[in-house]
């Protein structure tokens, strides 16, 4: 029983503290005036008594109650029921208000304003009535205060005493579960109270309820999470007992737990400051503050009038997790808004359930009371009991809890777990043996329940229902109402104006009532003491790993723990390769909890004793499976995994030497695991709990210790083993720790003491003892096995440590074992720091256990001693496991070599890992899983190779071989820390190699390997890389060693600053005509016609050749700007003699251009009669004199002098003239092929070098005429006829048939106008597409690069222009006819030259007839290089991605690769057409003429001569265009060290994809196969052979290479029947030349191996080769659609590595072989597996020919004849009669075929058309501006203008533009050219300028109609620009940016686009800029600025500023300017 009330206090006014109306409280009475002995009075209560500040106030308030909550230091908490009326009291002001001195420090603040007091006034002070109770009974003080008030304020008669004095001490109340008390306080009232029915419940009456009104559902959740996760919440309200309650009902809202924090309801406002107090708290405010608080950091605040939370942005609550949080809400709003169910429905109930709002309240508890039972479902399985006796200790596993509910992740449930709350609940709750509640009933049934609810989600609803009534019984128990008596005032009484003040009550007579009270209750409360609840066994629930959510146990397969079983058994059987083999598959399985749980029961199942000694690779194994376990843990051990580990670890060991044993727990303390103290401690409470248990158990039962003494389960409260589930039935019997407890505190108070005692200190021993165990552990897990050698090495700089350093400690100390040794030692950081942890845990434990304090200290002064010598025990381990053999990996295997390849790195242990591709990711192709694979890497001087075996040995045991040449390394880069998860390892180094054979190389090294290995390596690459010169490649080195060039070779030329002068000299010696003298070895200066010319032969030695010294050429890749000495000296040659000619003319180019007739077989070019030929072989260049890049001999027409070709060889790069490669057999039409121009710029001033005459200029350019006109001369056509037709009979095959095509109704239906879909620099707009765009670059930007198109030549003109010139003007007329007649007749020219734009102003047309200049677009290196990376990329990826952006194709699509090969399809198709339907010559002049003019002039040959298409041909078209024209092999390959910079450009790489694209589509007319391109491609970048090696024909004659092909050259026609399969050294001796290193072997030419490897097998034919001579042209697609992404690019073969190397598959085939042979497999299965990806398929499988061959060949053998060649066995084949051959030429076919010509035919027509337009700047000003598409139906079938495909009818909606008419597709915009015609020309009816003309069928081109881009429209016919639309125009000058100078540009001003725009000059059609209207402010005149142009008025200026800049104009003369700046004001309005 207790007392009602403890105090009651009357507060008041303090008068005498008063400032201006505010003062504080002060107690005037309390009763009783003693403290009661169990309760002391709360001092400062009357700050509580006034939360806003104790204040005078004008007026009379109503009487409040409310009740503010204390808390003392026991944290017992303190209601104060306070009743607060108004007195009156009458004010005299002191003094005036003005001398009011400041506030004295300490006081409250100021918090309502009060009104100044200046006269004699009434005011009214506050009077507060107070209970202090410690029981919650507000109802009852409510009443009780009520009675006093009423009491006084009636005058009754009752003496105030006796109510306060029956209050104090006459009523006492029932603890909980006691009766209804009913009483009187002496004022005629009658009153009940009824004490609830659990002590552990709380009461909420109707609060939580309210809650959830104020603030909803979602706020409340968050309150309650922010709360339960430890946030300070602070509420605010109005009203005051608002906020007690929303307090009270927070609180509630937590049970089971207790709220034990800071909790003040009511904070008054003069301790506001507590806010900032750092712990977590729950606090109420009057509204009046909340401006005050709203600062707050870390508060979440609740405005329950405003019903809202605001949280600041620092602070983030984690929420319940899911799925329990929407369950608690569906549940609150089924039970807050239950009409929310059937509000949809048509018939809604007409009565909603409607509890009163007391049961709501309950039913809302009730829903979060199952909340927690669900989240702690299983608590009780984890609690550790550590003591049993005097009273139990008890702690909870969190660990184990968060792992085995999945809940490890989820923030909340973690923090709770961690929160003081759960420390209490599990000390509360934890005991088994208590009196149980509501919570432990709910407990125990939750999951009947939710199974019950699962089946019928009705019983949600019932279940809430049956629960909030028990909580509802707890607080009206008593179901009979009392009717109770009490008094209150009547209404309005507070106001009486004469009301009298409080009168003193008398403290004697209050106390006596209270003495009087209290003796007669004592007798009372002796008969009345209540029986408690008896305490009984808490049910337990269920067991955790029962529970449904860990039922994915199904996931692991018993056979994987089969598995694992196995492996385990074979490790401890010692059969260790058998062990090896499945261990990938075990480390696999490990990543599942189940596995790893069975892996500590296995391993502890082969434990017995307490050592178990390995051998050791049993030892490595057991310590990676313990590794693999622990890895896949977090450092929680939620699994307990670690735990099962801990003793096995000091238990495995292995011998290392006598008497040194290592543990396996050095050998896995890198995890996190052990660091964390939280670990520790659960292992440890769970080992107490163990022996705990046992200790009684062996009691009960003595048979059960043994039983206990084998380790169970890891987790040892289960109780039950893992391994076989059978020991359920086990566990039945055999009681839990906490059952053993339950029991043991039952009987505990009928033991006698002594016994007792007894207990307590087994107890104690036990912890004790496990305690010294567990600190060893520590210690053993802590210090790192290399920790002594970390001390010593510290010592070594730390002079003062050095003396007893650890490395001698045993030295110096007498005895190792005597603790006084160890005391003065000092055990380094990492010691103190084991020392400190342990030491803390120790104290943590053992203090939670209840080990004595002596027992504490003996443990704190072991533990140093421990450390100690643990790190001298390491210290010999470390020592002896270093010197330990490493365990064998598998073994390296040696990769085969070509003869001369030597290893250069021995290799690298390394692991291949997966990269992007689809043959890396294991089985994803069905195939077994190669990588990653394990072995090594080696670097030859011509390979970098890996070669290894899959690491799953289980899955294949294949060898995998990746291997690319060095030289084709493209990028290295460092990869980051790789974890391996098969080989549960991180490798910390790795290596990415990409080559440009498209192969790449991911590389983890292995541990073993040392990072300066790894440097080693890398810088080893790169020497082979970029050697220090050419020798120094394979294909030179192969067989011989070459002497190491001193490294400085490899530096910069002009490293030096005299090198550099000396340079410089040279150059301007050269420039001035000077020329080195060559005969003396020290060069001097002479002038040039005093040089003596020696006539030196031409011999093979480069050393004695009069050369220029290579060093003086820059080998520039951009647009030879500096490369000034590259221009000829004009210095005559010597004449060079006739042998030296004749090995020249044996050259392969020269026999070629004999073949095509340009040159006499017999003619020998130094003859002085010319011959009767056109042409003739020139020596101009025989000394390389005139061009560096140009072979020795070229053909010029034979009336061309070399005199002459000296002269005008300066207008081109590189002195690269235009010289004939090829000659039409029946046209007779020349190809030629040069560089770019020079134009008339800066730059061609320079290179024309001064000479004597200065006329240079001029006769150079006239030379070039010259020049010109005699090859249009040697173009027969047109050398006979002038003006005449074409004179061509078929004329379906003349180009000019395109255009009648238009009238033929069949050729019109196949002419769809279709323009190929192009990529972003060639958008086709409509065939004749008008381009204002550049050659060469990319997209619209200009890259004129000599100046802009403004130059007007009308003879480029003229090729468009109708054919009788007779008009003076050129210009076309507009009318339809002459238009379409002007293009019917295209003026067909002699000569085209193909060239881009920049270089129109170079070449002078007007004098050169018959010539046409056609600028063509073509892509440039740059972008070449740019679109090769991307397709590497693509092909290669370093890591798999499943963005679809970065989908293969995609990847492919947006390198532009395939759109590069289609452009030089259409060049190379352009000129097919010209020479072979048209008959013209055409020069092909781009670039420097080595990249883009090679691949254009090869492609065309090989489509036009079948010769190029035979094995042989194509030898010579490579060595003609590629190697004699000089292509920069080993520049575009960067193989020599000063081209690194420019990066790899794949040039011949993309000829050979464009020959295999023609190959592809004919597949009978080439005599090679795809492989014989494949096979050149990988060797192009291999310096396998030297074919690739050189720059340029000279490089090869310096390094002594040309000889030996010369004389090869020489040779072959005699040697063809010798059998070449022996080496070159053989048949041609002395292939060596002086001058270079003495005995460097020359390397080998690619071709005659191709022709050693044809003659032996048919690997590089194509057996379905049929030539077909009755139509030698091809002509392929170039469409993308056409074209496919090269195989080459995307193969790959893991068992050989690439297929190029022959020798090597051969040595692999014979290795193979010969290891089947000795493994005796006869009988093998002729049955093959092949693995694209893996074997090379072509190989495997080879086609029915090859494969007949090789049978053939191997019969022949077995019958013991000499096998025939291959080659006769074929041409012996005997074709089949030719009629079953002869194609029946259908209709069909032929109409194919012509379509195809059709279409190759327009696609050179717009390569023409295009070229026209781009050059006739000035006839077709183009108006750039961008289309206005909208969406359009169409209502016939549409063609997209941009990528050709069909746009169709309603479905499929196009867009269309409103100006023009351009139709497209949506995804199409972004690449459409921006050249609206803005409005439909004048013309338009007429001049619908399309393919189709006018007449033929329109129906299928129908597009054609909506496309107006019309050639023919001039500048004033675009709308845009008629003279309405331009309000002003003028020429103005506009100074640009600061500093910059005046420039003239011609303005337009634009009203209707409100835009101002500038050009160039007045004829321009694009706008250089323009300036937006809409962002102009003001205009006006300005002053002059400085450096106007010359005689400009002062007034002229006028300045135009917008919102981003300011413009400063200047016009001709004031009057224009103020015209200007009217018309822009007038605009602007």
């Amino acid at each position: 029983m207790s007392r009602l009330a403890d105090y009651f206090v009357v507060v008041g006014y303090d008068h005498e503290k008063e400032r201006s109306g505010i003062s504080s409280g002060i107690i005037l009475q309390r009763f009783p005036e003693k403290d009661w002995p169990d309760t002391p009075f709360i001092e400062g209560i009357e700050w509580f008594c006034q939360p806003q500040g104790w204040a005078l106030s004008t007026e009379r308030q109503e009487p409040k109650f409310f009740v503010s909550v204390l808390t003392d230091i026991d944290a017992n908490r303190h209601y104060c029921a306070c009743l607060c009326f108004n007195e009156t009291v009458s004010i005299t002001p002191s003094k005036p208000v003005d001398e009011e001195e400041d506030t004295v420090e300490g006081e409250a603040p100021l918090v309502r304003p009060i009104p100044a007091i200046s006269h004699h006034s009434i005011m009214y002070a506050p009077k507060c009535l107070v209970l202090v109770s410690r029981l919650d009974y507000i109802e009852t003080f409510r009443n009780c205060l009520g009675i006093i008030y009423s009491v006084y304020v009636e005058s009754m008669a009752v003496p105030l005493e006796n109510l306060v004095g029956n209050i104090l001490g006459c009523i006492q109340v029932p603890p909980p579960g006691g009766p209804q008390v009913r009483f009187s306080i002496g004022a005629g009232d009658r009153q009940a109270l009824q004490p609830p029915l659990s002590p552990s419940l709380p009461v909420t009456h109707t609060s939580v309820n309210l809650l959830f009104h104020q603030l909803g559902i979602r706020n409340v959740l968050v309150l309650f999470c922010a709360i339960m996760t430890e946030h300070k919440i602070l509420f605010h309200s109005k009203s005051y007992n608002r906020l007690t309650e929303a307090c009270r009902a927070l609180t509630a809202l937590m049970y089971p737990f207790r709220y034990s924090h800071v909790y003040i309801p009511l904070l008054p406002a003069a301790l506001v400051e507590v806010l900032s107090t750092p712990t977590p708290f729950i606090m109420g405010v009057h509204s009046s503050l909340k401006y005050e608080v709203a600062e707050l950091m870390d508060v979440i605040i609740a405005d329950l009038d405003g019903g809202s939370i605001t949280i600041p942005d620092g602070i983030s609550v984690p929420l319940l997790p899911e799925p329990l949080i929407s369950h608690t809400q569906e549940a609150l709003s089924l039970i807050l808004q239950p009409e929310l169910s059937c509000s949809d429905h048509a018939f809604p109930p007409l009565a909603v359930r409607a509890p009163q709002a007391v049961m709501l309240d309950k039913e809302i508890r009730a829903v979060f009371m199952r909340t927690f039972a669900q989240l702690l479902q299983g608590y009780r399985s984890c609690l550790t009991l550590i003591r049993i006796h005097p009273k139990p200790v008890i702690t909870f596993h969190k660990a184990a809890f968060l792992g085995e509910r999945n809940l490890k992740e989820c923030e909340f449930t973690t923090r709770v777990l961690d929160c003081m709350f759960f420390t209490s609940f599990v000390a509360e709750r934890g005991p088994p043996w208590r009196p149980c509640d509501v919570w432990d009933e709910l407990y125990s049934s939750l999951g009947e329940l939710l199974k019950a609810e699962n089946q019928d989600p009705r019983l949600v609803l019932m279940h809430i229902q049956e629960l909030a009534q028990q909580l509802y019984t707890n607080e009206n128990p008593n179901p009979q109402s009392y009717s109770q008596k009490i008094l209150v005032p009547p209404e309005g009484a507070f106001a009486r104006i004469h009301q009298p003040i409080l009168p003193l009550i008398n403290g004697d007579q209050v106390q006596a009532i209270i003495d009087e009270g209290l003796s007669k209750n004592n007798l009372k409360s002796r008969l009345a003491s209540l029986r408690p609840i008896q305490p009984r066994i808490v049910p337990m629930g269920p067991h955790i790993s029962n529970l449904n959510e860990n039922k994915n146990i199904v996931s692991n397969s018993a056979r994987r723990l089969e598995v694992l079983r196995n492996c385990i058994n074979c490790i401890f059987e010692n059969k260790i390769s058998d062990a090896r083999k499945t261990f990938p598959a075990v480390l696999r399985a490990l990543q599942s909890k189940q596995a790893r749980l069975a892996l500590c029961n296995e391993l502890a199942q082969h434990v017995s004793g307490t050592k178990a000694m390995l051998e050791h690779q049993q030892f490595d194994l057991v310590v990676r499976l313990m590794n693999c376990g622990l890895q896949d843990d977090s450092s929680m051990d939620e699994h307990g995994v670690a735990a099962a580990l801990l003793p096995l670890s000091t238990i495995f060991c292995r011998k290392l030497c006598t008497g040194i044993i290592q543990f396996a727990y050095t050998c896995i303390q890198e995890h996190a695991v052990w660091q964390n103290q939280q670990f520790w401690e659960a292992a440890f409470y769970q080992d107490v709990q163990k022996d705990v248990k046992a200790l009684y158990t062996a009691r009960c039962d003595g048979v059960r210790g043994e039983l206990l003494a084998s380790p169970t389960s890891p987790r040892d409260n289960k109780d039950y083993n893992w391994t076989n589930r059978r020991s359920i039935l086990n566990r039945v019997q055999e009681p839990t720790a906490l059952e053993i407890a339950a029991e043991q505190m039952r009987i505990w108070n009928s033991i006698d003491p002594d016994k007792q005692k007894e207990l307590i200190t087994c107890e104690e021993n036990t912890m004790y003892s496990q305690a010294i165990h567990y600190a060893n552990r520590m210690v053993y897990l802590l210090i790192p096995l290399d920790i002594a050698s970390k001390t010593s090495k510290q010592e070594l700089f730390d002079d003062e440590r050095a003396s007893n350093s650890m490395a001698n400690s045993v030295a110096e100390s007498d005895s190792a074992d005597a603790e006084s040794g160890f005391e003065d030692q000092d055990p380094g950081e990492t010691g103190m720091t084991v020392i400190r942890l342990v030491s803390r845990f120790i104290d943590k434990v053992c203090n939670e256990g209840g080990v004595t304090r002596e027992h504490i200290r003996n443990l704190h002064q072991m533990i140093p001693g421990v450390v100690h010598m643990h790190i001298e025990t390491l210290e010999a381990v470390h020592r002896e496991s270093k010197r330990l053999p490493p365990i064998q990996k598998p073994k390296i295997l040696t990769p085969n070599m070509l003869a001369g390849e030597e290893l250069i790195m021995e290799g690298l242990r390394v692991y291949l890992l997966p990269d992007g591709r689809e043959e890396s990711s294991p089985g994803l192709l069905g195939g077994p899983p190669l990588l990653p694979a394990e072995g090594a890497i080696f670097l030859t001087n011509y390979r970098l190779i890996f070669k290894g075996t899959p690491c799953d040995s289980f899955a294949c045991e294949q060898v995998v071989v990746r291997s690319f040449p060095v030289t084709s390394l493209t990028k290295e880069k460092k990869v980051a820390v790789q974890y391996l998860a098969h080989l549960d390892q991180w490798l910390q180094e790795g290596l990415q190699l990409r080559s440009c054979t498209f192969q790449l190389m991911k590389l983890a090294f292995d541990e073993e390997v040392t990072a300066e290995n790894v440097e080693t390596l890398r810088k080893f690459i790169h020497k082979i890389r970029h050697p220090p010169d050419v020798f120094h490649h394979f294909a030179f080195t192969g067989q011989v060693v070459v002497s190491q060039t001193p490294l400085h070779k490899g530096k910069e030329k002009n490293a030096t600053l005299r090198g550099f002068a000396k340079k410089t000299l040279l150059k301007t010696a050269r420039k001035a005509g000077f020329k080195q003298k060559s005969s003396s070895k020290r060069q001097k200066y002479v002038l040039p016609n005093s040089t003596i010319y020696s006539s030196n032969k031409y011999m093979t030695s480069p050393g004695r050749m009069s050369l220029p010294n290579a060093d003086e050429y820059s080998h520039d890749d951009d647009l030879s700007i500096d490369d000034f000495e590259t221009g000829p000296s004009s210095v005559p040659p010597a004449p060079t003699d006739a042998k030296t000619l004749e090995r020249l003319v044996e050259r392969s180019y020269v026999r070629d251009w004999q073949r095509l007739g340009l040159c006499n077989d017999n003619s020998s070019p130094t003859n002085a009669k010319p011959a009767p030929d056109q042409f003739r072989i020139t020596t101009v260049n025989s000394m390389y004199m005139m061009c560096r890049s140009y072979p020795a001999l070229l053909v010029v027409p034979a009336i061309v002098t070399d005199e002459s070709i000296r002269r005008f060889c300066r207008c081109y790069r590189q002195g690269r003239i235009p010289t004939t490669t090829w000659r039409h057999p029946r046209t007779k039409a020349l190809l030629l092929r040069g560089a770019g121009h020079h134009g008339k710029s800066v730059m061609g001033m320079l290179k024309s070098h001064p000479t004597p005459n200065a006329s240079t200029e001029t006769t150079s350019s006239f030379e070039q005429e010259r020049y010109l006109s005699a090859l249009v001369a040697a173009t027969p056509i047109f050398s006979h006829r002038h003006g005449s037709a074409w004179g061509m009979s078929d004329s379906s095959l003349s180009v000019n048939s395109l255009f009648l095509a238009a009238d033929d109704p069949l050729a019109g239906a196949t002419l769809t106008p279709e323009v190929a879909r192009r990529s972003k620099p060639l958008k086709a707009m409509g065939t004749l597409a008008v381009f204002p765009r550049s050659s060469g670059g990319k997209g619209p930007k200009n890259f004129g690069r000599w100046g802009s198109l403004k130059d007007r030549r009308q003879s480029s003109q003229a090729s468009l222009a109708n054919v009788q010139q007779t008009r003076g003007n050129i210009r076309h007329s507009t009318d339809a006819e002459s238009a379409i007649y002007g293009v019917h007749t295209l003026q067909r020219a002699a000569l085209y030259v193909l060239g881009e734009k920049a270089q129109m102003k170079g070449v002078k047309m007007d004098s050169a007839p018959k010539t046409d200049f056609i600028p063509v677009e073509y892509y440039d290196v740059r972008h070449t290089k740019a679109a090769f990376k991307k397709l590497m990329r693509a092909c290669i990826p370093s890591s798999a991605s499943d963005a679809p952006e970065q989908s293969f194709h995609r990847l492919i699509e947006n390198s532009e690769w395939l759109q590069q090969i289609q452009n030089i399809m259409q060049l190379a198709g352009a000129v097919v057409d010209l020479l072979d339907l048209q008959g013209s010559s055409v020069s092909i002049c781009l670039e420097d003429g080595w990249d883009t003019s090679a691949q254009v002039s090869s492609v065309a040959q090989l489509c036009l001569d079948p010769y190029y298409r035979t094995l042989e041909g194509f030898r010579v078209l490579v060595e003609k265009e590629w190697i004699g024209f000089g292509h920069r092999f080993s520049h575009r390959s960067n193989l020599n060290a000063n081209s690194q910079a420019s990066g790899f450009a794949p040039t011949f790489l993309q000829f050979l994809d464009v020959v295999h694209q023609i190959q592809k589509q004919f597949p009978m007319a080439f005599e090679f196969s795809d492989f014989y391109l494949r096979f050149l491609a990988y060797h192009s970048v291999s310096c396998r052979f030297r074919t690739f090696l050189f720059d340029c024909e000279l490089e090869r004659v310096e390094s002594g290479v040309a000889a030996v092909e010369d004389k090869r050259g020489s040779l072959t026609s005699h040697h063809k029947s010798v059998d070449t399969i022996s080496d070159d050294e053989n048949i041609y001796p002395g292939g060596r030349v002086a001058g270079t290193t003495s005995g460097t072997n020359l390397g080998q030419s690619v071709f005659d191996y191709v022709e050693k490897q044809h003659a032996r097998t048919p690997l590089f034919f194509n057996f379905m080769y049929t030539p077909d001579f009755e139509h030698p042209v091809l002509r392929p697609q170039s469409h993308l659609p056409c074209l496919e992404v090269w195989q080459y690019y995307i193969d790959e073969n893991l068992h050989h590595g690439p297929e190029y190397d022959l020798e090597i598959i051969q040595l692999d085939t014979q290795q193979e072989e010969e290891a089947e042979a000795a493994d005796g497999i006869s009988n093998k299965s002729s049955r093959k597996i092949i693995t694209l990806g893996y074997d090379c398929v072509n190989k495997c499988v080879p086609d029915a020919f090859s494969h007949l061959l090789e049978e053939i060949h191997r019969l022949e053998t077995e019958l013991g004849h000499l096998p025939q060649k291959w080659k006769v066995l074929w041409d012996k084949l005997e074709l089949p009669t030719t009629d079953s051959l002869t194609r029946h030429a259908s209709f069909s076919t032929a109409l194919v075929r012509s379509h195809g010509r059709l279409v190759h035919k327009r696609s050179t027509l717009e390569i023409l058309m295009r070229g026209k337009m781009v050059g006739a700047a000035e006839t077709s000003l183009v108006y750039s501006h961008p289309h206005r598409f909208e969406k359009y139906n169409y209502t016939t079938p549409t063609y997209c203008d941009y990528c050709t495909s069909l746009l169709w009818g309603p479905v499929k909606t196009g867009m269309r533009c409103m100006d023009c008419g351009y139709s497209c597709h949506e995804k199409c915009i972004e690449g459409v050219p921006k050249n609206c015609t803005k409005y439909k020309a004048i013309a338009d009816s007429s001049a619908s300028q399309t393919i189709s003309g006018t007449g033929g069928d329109n129906g299928s081109v129908s597009s054609g109609s909506a496309r107006q881009t019309s050639s023919q429209q001039y500048y004033d016919q675009f709308s845009s620009n008629v003279a309405e639309n331009r309000t002003h125009e003028g020429y103005l000058y506009k100074r640009g940016a600061l500093l910059k100078g005046w420039k003239q540009r011609w303005f337009v001003l634009d009203s209707i686009k409100h835009q101002l725009r500038y050009y160039d000059a007045m004829e321009d059609s694009h706008y250089k800029g323009y300036i937006d209207l809409a962002e102009v402010i003001t205009v006006s005149s300005a002053t002059p600025a400085p450096g106007p142009p010359k005689k400009t008025d002062d007034k002229a200026f006028f300045d135009l500023r917008t919102s981003r800049r300011t413009y400063n104009f200047c016009a001709a003369d004031a009057a224009s300017a103020q015209e200007w700046i009217e018309k822009l004001q007038a605009c602007l309005q």
